[in-house]
Parts: structure tokens; C-alpha cells; sequence
């Protein structure tokens, strides 16, 4: 979504007007637990507690009256923004915040509308980053979540703009993705990703893959404008909260992935007597295909057909399990590979199905000795296999939402576990707080700076003008070391009690007093400064 060339029309609109335009009517608030946080189990037992949402109208107060904001046009966008009511928007301080749409919240139909391909991410935070309240960005999609990452100006313009830009490019309506999101703000929003890292809001418990993905998240993130300074440190802290939860608690003991889950429904579902024998297909040789191949060897399975593009990669399964018959067949025998298989596990990245009703109705029949249905096992985001299929009498599919089923055994084991790891998710989102609420300090620690560096300039400047124009460049550089050097002994106390590094014993708070104490004795910045230079910056960035 371009943003305008000037700070004005509807976006300012959007901030100045909403609020004449508000009524109680409109004013709509929801409370939903199982959309706020999520319908896994373990974090009904985290989080009791309902928080309520601002409704898709996203209005604003209604004693915010239209009548305060000035009607000239003569006026800059930035000042008519400092004199319309919406000004309270100048004193919120940036938040993190995540818009995002899980297997807890959201049908498979629709997040696979919404799935944005890795390759895709950096295009996305760019275009997320030109939204004219959003600062920094990044994107978590995978099989289980599509989770967009912002620091925004404002929540609620943010989570606006957003919203409406993952309807701009998936074509599903902002009522149907408001339907199924959840929003979560600052604190709740750093605990929920630790919460993913460390595999406590994945389907499978402790499972390890989403570890990796996040990890994906902050390589494609490296060097893209808009992966700032906020959202790589939370997510470069959730990394590290993601390995200390695996280290400490044994939550991944006995877990298993995606793909292993995909591996016992498919068991659950096939007679006892068939578990060894039953004909296997595996489309897609990937990190999930080969996850697949991996846990129907762990269970028994000693020959197998496998589909890919290339040879390449299912030689290199065929090599690390040597004592497994893997049979390669190209993608274009697939059709008659799924003829021969009792059992297709299906996990490619193909953007249309590779089965449909029509395709799958004239594949010979199974036989009864497998339950005489052949069992599509689909972990694909977007599907792989129409639900049109489970139409036919002798094919059931079952997709990622299915796997609900295998991982409702262990209730008991698991909350144990994710109350272990909850406590180190307790004490890194501290951490991590007490580290983003430092930064605040640097914009002080810069302007007390320069506000010394142009009081030395003009006395040195003062001071050679008096001297003459006779003087040596020895003397120069030594009356300019002079000065240089008074400037940094007497910032060299305060710049200390403005750094909270954790190397000495002060904390957190009171460093932050000292900066609002310096922030007033020498006016140095306030809230609406900070503002005025973000969005200059961004009208410039738009002009150039």
C-alpha cells in the first residue's frame, strides 16, 4: 500500500474525522478468550484472564469532538495532525504488536489464503513499512499461523492499516480476517512469540520446527529495511528463549513434530494388522517430507515411494537411511504412484491442489486388508488435496487442522511441562522489556550531546575570533582539544546514568528518571517531537 505524497487525505482523515464520525452505536467491543489467546491447552491454564478488543471499526473516543480539529487548508499535515483530536495518538509510545491468525483461530481454508511464501517476506515488510503508522515489521507464516510482527505509532491505526493490507493482497475481506485474528500489545505480544519458540502454542507440544522457522524469520530479516532494531531483538530473544526452554525443561522429550503427528494419525486410522505392510507415498521430498519419511521408518515402514521434482534430494534421504528401500518416481508418474499407495502423505509448496475429486475417482480401489480406503495425509499450507475428495466412498483426507486428534493423549505430562517453561518465558520477557524500555534512553543521550556539541562550537568560534586570524594551527587544535575534552568530562556523568547495561547496580527505573529529568532541564525532546519526526520522515521517504 503506497503511502501519499503528503501526509493528508484519507489516512489523515482516518485521524482527524473518526471521531465525529463515532457514535455508541458504532462503538463496538468484544470479549473472546479463545480469540485473544488461544484455544490450546495450555494457555487456558496461563491465562485466565479475557481481554477485550476493539471491533474492526477501530473508532476512537467519543469525547474526542471534530470540533477541535482547525479546517484550513493552509495547514501542514503535521500541524494539522498536532491540532485535531486525534493528537492523542502523539502520546503513545511505538508498540509491538502482532496480528495473527492460527490453527487455534483460524479454518486451514482460510490461512492458506493468507500464507505468504518466504520468498515473499521482505516484499511484505517493505509494503508493511510504507503503512503510514507501522515502523518496523516482520512475518512468521507457516503450516499453523500466519502472524504479522509490527511496531506501530498507534495500535489502532496500526492494527487498521494492517488488517487491510493483508486483505489488499490475500483477497479475503477484513470482516472475515477480524472474524478469525487475535491481537496481542507489547507484553502479551513478547510472551506470545517466546510462547511459540519455545513449542508451547504449537499444535504438538515442544515440537522443534517452529524453532527453526523463527530462526528463518531473522536470516530473511537481516538487512531488510523495516526488520528494525525492535523486531529483530524480540525475535533474536525469542531464539534464545526457544533453545533455553529445550535446554532446562525436558518439554521436547518424547514430542513430535508435524509431520511425525501426520505419521500416527495416519497409523491411527489404518488397521493394527497393516501398520508394517501398508503402501506408503510421500509427495514432496522437503524439510517436512523428509521429517515424514524419517518417523514412518521410526515405525517400521521398510520401503516407500517417494515423489519429487528432482532426484537430488531423495538420494540424500535414500543415503542417511540406507537400510530403507526408497523408491524416487518424478512428479509426473504422481497420478500413477497414487494408483499403487494405500497411504499419500502430501507436503509441497505448490499454490493449487495436486488432488481433486476428479482426479482421485478413477485411482483403482485399496484393499480390504488396509480398511479398503486410501488415506490422503495432506501438511501442506496451502492444500495439497481438495476436501472435495472425502465426497468419494473408498478416499478420507485429513489436513494439519486434523491432527488435533493424536495430540490430545498426555493432557496431564504436557501442562507439566509448558508450567516449566512458562517460568523461564516469565523471567526472558522481563528481560527483554527491561531492554527495549532502555532504548528509550538513546534519543536523550543523542540530543544532550548535541545540544553540548553546538554550545562548544559557538563559544570555540567566539573565542578564535577574539585570538585573531594569526594564531597557529597548533594553537587551534589545541584550544579545540580544549574544548573537546571539558564537553566530554562533564557529559561523562550523566551519559553514565543514562546507559542501563547492566554494569553497574542501578536500575531500569531509575534511569529512566534520570532521562526525564535531563528532558526537562534541557528541553531536549518530547513526545510530539518524536512523532513530527517520524512521520517527516516517512512524508520524505514517499517524495523522493
Amino acid at each position: 500500500m503506497a503511502i501519499p505524497t503528503a501526509f493528508s487525505g484519507a489516512k489523515l482523515e482516518s485521524l482527524s474525522s473518526s471521531a465525529a464520525a463515532a457514535s455508541p452505536a458504532s462503538i463496538g467491543l468484544f470479549c473472546n478468550p479463545g480469540r485473544v489467546r488461544r484455544l490450546s491447552i495450555q494457555k487456558g491454564l496461563f491465562n485466565s484472564g479475557i481481554r477485550c478488543e476493539v471491533a474492526a471499526s477501530d473508532v476512537v473516543d467519543q469525547s474526542q469532538s471534530s470540533g477541535n480539529v482547525t479546517s484550513s487548508s493552509s495547514l501542514s499535515a503535521l500541524e494539522q495532525l498536532k491540532s485535531s483530536a486525534a493528537d492523542r495518538y502523539t502520546k503513545e509510545r511505538s508498540s509491538i504488536v502482532v496480528i495473527g491468525l492460527s490453527i487455534h483461530t483460524t479454518p486451514v481454508e482460510v490461512r492458506e489464503k493468507l500464507a505468504i511464501p518466504e520468498a515473499e517476506w521482505p516484499r511484505a515488510i517493505g509494503e508493511l513499512c510504507n503503512l503510514n503508522h507501522i515502523e518496523e515489521a516482520a512475518v512468521l507464516s507457516t503450516c499453523n499461523r500466519m502472524e504479522i510482527y509490527v511496531v506501530a505509532l498507534s495500535q489502532h491505526r496500526g492494527v487498521k492499516e494492517v488488517t487491510e493490507w493483508m486483505s489488499k493482497t490475500s483477497g479475503v475481506p477484513v470482516t472475515e480476517i477480524c472474524k478469525h485474528r487475535f491481537l496481542l500489545y507489547n507484553n502479551d505480544a513478547t510472551q506470545h512469540i517466546f510462547e511459540v519458540s519455545a513449542g508451547l502454542d504449537s499444535l504438538v507440544l515442544g515440537e522443534g520446527q517452529i524453532l527453526a522457522q523463527v530462526k528463518q524469520v531473522v536470516k530473511v530479516g537481516q538487512g531488510v529495511t523495516g526488520f528494525g532494531r525492535n523486531i529483530s531483538g524480540l525475535f533474536k530473544h525469542a531464539i534464545t528463549v526457544g533453545k533455553r526452554v529445550r535446554t532446562e525443561t525436558n518439554i521436547a522429550a518424547g514430542a513430535v513434530s508435524v509431520s511425525s503427528a501426520a505419521v500416527e494419525l495416519a497409523l491411527m486410522k489404518l488397521p493394527e494388522s497393516c501398520h508394517t505392510t501398508a503402501r506408503m507415498l510421500v509427495i514432496g521430498a522437503g524439510k517436512m517430507g523428509k521429517l515424514v519419511i524419517k518417523h514412518l521408518v521410526a515405525k517400521g515402514c521398510t520401503k516407500m515411494v517417494v515423489v519429487n521434482r528432482s532426484e537430488d534430494r531423495v538420494s540424500a534421504i535414500r543415503e542417511e537411511m540406507k537400510d530403507v528401500e526408497i523408491i524416487y518416481k518424478p512428479l509426473n508418474e504422481m497420478l500413477k504412484c497414487a494408483a499403487e499407495a494405500d497411504v499419500i502423505f502430501t507436503s509441497t509448496a505448490s499454490e493449487t491442489p495436486l488432488f481433486m475429486k476428479e482426479r482421485v475417482v478413477d485411482l483403482p480401489p485399496v484393499g480390504a486388508s488396509v480398511g479398503s480406503l486410501r488415506l490422503f495425509i495432506d501438511i501442506s499450507v496451502p492444500r495439497n488435496v481438495g476436501a472435495c475428495v472425502n465426497e468419494l466412498e473408498d478416499a478420507r483426507v485429513y489436513n494439519v487442522d486434523d491432527l488435533k486428534e493424536v495430540v490430545a493423549a498426555n493432557k496431564e505430562d504436557r501442562l507439566r511441562k509448558a508450567m516449566e517453561a512458562q517460568a523461564i518465558i516469565s523471567e526472558e520477557s522481563k528481560q527483554f522489556e527491561a531492554w527495549r524500555d532502555s532504548l528509550e534512553t538513546v534519543p536523550t543521550i543523542k540530543k544532550l550531546r548535541a545540544y553540548a556539541e553546538r554550545i562548544r562550537v559557538a563559544e570555540l568560534e567566539k573565542c578564535m575570533s577574539k585570538m585573531g586570524d594569526d594564531i597557529s594551527k597548533k594553537t587551534k587544535k589545541a584550544v579545540d582539544d580544549l574544548s573537546r575534552g571539558i564537553v566530554n568530562k562533564l557529559l561523562h556523568g550523566p551519559m553514565q546514568h543514562l546507559r542501563c547495561d547492566g554494569s553497574d547496580s542501578r536500575t531500569l527505573s531509575e534511569t529512566l528518571e534520570n532521562m526525564h529529568a535531563l528532558n526537562r532541564m534541557f528541553s531536549l525532546e518530547t513526545d510530539i517531537s518524536v512523532l513530527e519526526q517520524k512521520i517527516r520522515a516517512k512524508v520524505e521517504q514517499t517524495q523522493k
